[in-house]
C-alpha cells in the first residue's frame, strides 16, 4: 500500500485545520470600533425603552432591543462639563480636574491639565483612529486642552460648551481651524453629517468616534417640528420634542451606515446622556420616576438612559441594573482593546457586565456640585446619601427600595449615615480651582414646573 497519499492527505487536513484555528483566533482578537453617543441634557425618562410616552425615539429604541439597557448608569455629574471630564479620564467629581462648569470669554472653559490622559490617548496607543464630533467643552481654543491635544485625531463642532447653546452659529471647528459659518444652517445637522463622514473614511481600521451631540440642549431651536406640528402642545414642546426625534434619526443614521459598510457586528455602541433633563415641564416627565433634575444631586439629576449594542457579544433585548458611571469608561476600554490603565482611576472595568452579564461589585459611587455652595451625594450598594451644604445634615435613601427618594432615612439608619459621613469627607482631595463654599441657602431639588420647556438654567 502507498502511504504517500494518505500522508499527505492527513497533513494537508492537519494544514487547514490549523489555517482554520488561525482565522478564528484572528477574527476573535479584531479590536471592535467603538462609538460612543452622548445626548446633552436627554432625560433619563426622555427615551421610549426608558418610559417616554408621546416623544418618539424609535431608534434609539431599537438600539435598546438590539442590545442591553443600564438602568443604573450614572453620568459623571450632574452638569457638562465635569461630567465629560470623568468621561475623558476615568475620574470623579472628587479627582478629576475639572469638577463644574467655568467659562472663559470670549470662548471656553476652564482647560484640562496639559498632561492629561484620556480615553482617547488610550485608544491611540491600542492602534486606533480617533474622533469627536459635536461639543467638547473642556478647554479652549488656544489652550493645550483642546481635542487635537488630549487624543483626538479629527474634531468637528463646538469648542465652548456656551456657545453651544446657538444651533445657528457663526463659526465651528475643524481640528484647530475656525470654520465661518453663515448664521443660518442648523449646527448639528452639520455635525451628524461629519459624523457619518468619519466611519466611512475610518471604516478599514479600528476607530473611535466619541459623538457628542449638542441635542436636545437649548436653546429650543429646530429647522421644523417634525411629527409634532399638529400637537395641541405648546410651541416650545413641539419644538423640544423634535430636537429629541431629530437627535433619534442620526442615531438611526449612523447604525444603517454601520450595516451598509459591513462593520456593524464589529462596532460597540454605547448610548448616553452627560446629565439629568434639563427641562421640567410635566407633559414630557423627563425624569420619569426619578426625583430631580440637571442641577440636582438625586437620580433624575444623575443617571443616564444608558444603552450598549454589540451584535453576538452584548446580550440583545436584555436589561441591567449593574451599576456602572462615567468614570467607568476608560478602563473599560483598556481591558477591551488590552491596554494598561493608568494608574489612579475612580473607575473600574464593567466589562463582563456588557459582554457577559455578570454582576460586579462597584466601589462607591461620588459626586460634588459647586454652584450652588458645596453639595455632594454617594452612593454605596443600594444607599444612597444626598448632603446639601457643609451644615446640613445627610439624607439617606434605599434604592432598592425608594429610587424615587422619597423617603429620608436617616433617623432610622444611624449607622449607615455615619459611614457616609466619614465616606464624603475621604473621597475627595481639596483643589484650589473647586473650594468649598458654604451654601447661602439650601437649593430646591426636584420640584416640577408647568409652563413650556422651561429649563433649570445655564450649562
Amino acid at each position: 500500500m502507498n502511504l504517500k497519499p494518505v500522508l499527505l492527505a492527513s497533513v494537508l487536513a492537519v494544514f487547514s485545520a490549523t489555517l482554520g484555528v488561525v482565522r478564528v483566533s484572528a477574527a476573535e482578537t479584531q479590536k471592535p470600533n467603538v462609538i460612543f453617543l452622548l445626548a446633552d441634557d436627554l432625560g433619563y425618562g426622555d427615551v421610549g425603552a426608558f418610559g417616554q410616552k408621546l416623544i418618539k425615539t424609535p431608534n434609539i429604541d431599537r438600539l435598546a432591543a438590539e442590545g442591553t439597557k443600564f438602568t443604573q448608569a450614572y453620568a459623571g455629574a450632574t452638569v457638562c462639563a465635569p461630567s465629560r471630564c470623568s468621561l475623558m479620564t476615568g475620574k470623579h467629581g472628587g479627582h478629576a480636574y475639572i469638577r463644574g462648569n467655568r467659562e472663559i470669554k470670549p470662548e471656553g472653559q476652564e482647560p484640562m491639565l496639559a498632561d492629561t490622559f484620556t480615553v482617547a490617548h488610550l485608544m491611540q496607543r491600542a492602534g486606533y483612529t480617533t474622533g469627536i464630533t459635536g461639543k467638547w467643552g473642556l478647554g479652549k481654543p488656544d489652550s493645550a486642552s483642546v481635542p487635537t491635544k488630549m487624543g483626538f485625531d479629527f474634531f468637528y463642532g463646538y469648542n465652548c460648551q456656551l456657545r453651544a447653546h446657538e444651533y445657528y452659529p457663526d463659526h465651528l471647528w475643524r481640528n484647530d481651524a475656525m470654520v465661518k459659518l453663515d448664521g443660518k444652517t442648523y449646527s448639528h445637522d452639520l455635525i451628524a453629517a461629519e459624523s457619518l463622514d468619519f466611519i466611512q473614511r475610518s471604516k478599514d481600521k479600528p476607530f473611535f468616534l466619541y459623538a457628542a451631540f449638542t441635542l436636545p440642549h437649548g436653546k429650543v431651536q429646530v429647522p421644523d417640528l417634525g411629527p409634532y406640528g399638529d400637537e395641541t402642545w405648546p410651541e416650545n414642546l413641539k419644538k423640544l420634542a423634535s430636537m429629541i426625534t431629530r437627535l433619534d434619526r442620526d442615531v438611526g443614521r449612523i447604525m444603517a451606515l454601520l450595516k451598509e459598510l459591513g462593520i456593524d457586528d464589529n462596532t460597540l455602541v454605547i448610548f448616553n446622556s452627560d446629565n439629568g433633563a434639563a427641562y421640567r415641564d410635566e407633559l414630557f416627565q423627563h425624569s420619569g420616576a426619578l426625583r430631580g433634575f440637571k442641577r440636582d444631586l438625586y437620580e433624575g439629576g444623575l443617571r443616564s438612559p444608558s444603552i450598549a449594542r454589540w451584535p453576538g457579544r452584548i446580550k440583545a433585548g436584555a436589561t441591567s441594573e449593574q451599576v456602572w458611571a462615567f468614570w467607568d469608561f476608560l478602563p473599560t476600554m483598556a481591558e477591551l482593546v488590552g491596554q494598561k490603565a493608568p494608574a489612579g482611576l475612580d473607575g473600574i472595568s464593567v466589562l463582563p457586565a456588557w459582554l457577559e452579564g455578570k454582576a460586579i461589585a462597584h466601589p462607591p459611587l461620588y459626586f460634588e456640585f459647586h454652584e450652588r455652595g458645596f453639595n455632594q451625594a454617594a452612593r454605596i450598594d443600594s444607599w444612597k446619601a444626598v448632603k446639601m451644604g457643609t451644615q446640613l445634615p445627610i439624607e439617606l435613601y434605599d434604592l432598592k427600595t425608594d429610587p424615587s427618594e422619597k423617603n429620608n432615612l436617616a433617623a432610622q439608619h444611624p449607622e449607615v449615615v455615619k459611614r457616609f459621613e466619614t465616606y464624603l469627607k475621604t473621597a475627595r482631595v481639596d483643589s484650589a480651582l473647586w473650594p468649598i463654599v458654604e451654601n447661602a441657602k439650601r437649593p430646591g431639588g426636584g420640584g416640577q414646573k408647568k409652563e413650556g420647556a422651561e429649563k433649570s438654567g445655564g450649562e
